[in-house]
């Protein structure tokens, strides 16, 4: 089997799937595009999904990038640029602006290329045997500007500059400590942890998701200040009044 990222679709909820038989899920250039493409053309106009979950075939999340695939255009800056700048922050870029909540299952290696998908996602549940680090600099060069930048605001300066000076590789714990990770589970509960935390975002108010999402990723507020109260007369915000008031359970 051959490696790619699939689109699965359970109700309301979808499944982005990083699948790489015999490399832990490591992520390949055309996987990357892949990805990009999930989430650029499948998942952007998509509005029957309201929660998405990012997860590993098998029994790691993702082990890094494809590593066989560098000597054939790592040695040349403007393949080496093109690679990080577009396919690479392509797919993570593409991720960052959905509007989707999604939610990362991170079972076993969690590393570069990994580390850099989990921290697009919104909340991380982690198994209590998984591992994370960007131990690049054994491999003689450092992460690309724009993927540093996004794993230290998520992982924090500390743990960011000790994986990427050190090649430091840490547990969930320490990822939990960190704020990183949301919940560190017994291994084999993981998945039912992330679908039954997906099922619970997916069962609350869509527009309200997408509306914080988009708070989240513009990362000013000003410039959201003339649209921020346009749901006032939206069905949602009333129907979450309402059934409060009622005492009974909204209908989204």
């Amino acid at each position: 089997m051959t490696a790619s990222v699939r689109l699965e679709r359970e109700g309301a909820l979808a499944f982005v799937t990083l699948a790489h038989p015999g490399r832990l899920n490591a992520m390949s250039r055309a996987m990357w595009r892949e990805l990009r493409a999930v989430f650029e053309q499948e998942l952007a106009q998509d509005d029957a999904t309201r929660c998405v979950v990012v997860r590993g075939e098998g029994a790691a999340f993702c082990a890094g990038g494809d590593i066989s695939e560098y000597p054939s255009f790592r040695f040349d800056e403007a393949s080496l640029r093109d690679f990080h700048e577009n396919e690479v922050w392509g797919a993570l870029a593409a991720m960052l602006a959905c509007e989707l909540p999604l939610v990362a299952q991170i079972e076993g290696a969690c590393m570069g290329a990994g580390l850099e998908i989990a921290s697009c996602c919104d909340i991380r549940l982690a198994g209590e045997s998984s591992k994370f680090g960007a131990p690049i600099a054994k491999l003689g060069f450092p992460m690309a500007p724009r993927e540093a930048a996004l794993v230290r605001v998520a992982i924090g300066d500390t743990l960011a500059r000790d994986m990427l000076l050190a090649a430091s590789v840490h547990d969930a714990r320490r990822l939990y400590d960190a704020g990183f990770v949301l919940s560190v589970l017994p291994d084999a509960q993981v998945a039912a942890g992330a679908l039954a935390h997906a099922q619970r975002i997916a069962a609350l108010a869509p527009e309200a998701a997408r509306l914080n999402k988009r708070t989240f990723f513009a990362g000013t507020v000003d410039r959201l200040l003339a649209s921020a109260y346009d749901y006032a007369d939206s069905p949602e915000h009333r129907e979450g009044i309402a059934a409060f008031l009622a005492k009974r359970n909204p209908v989204f």
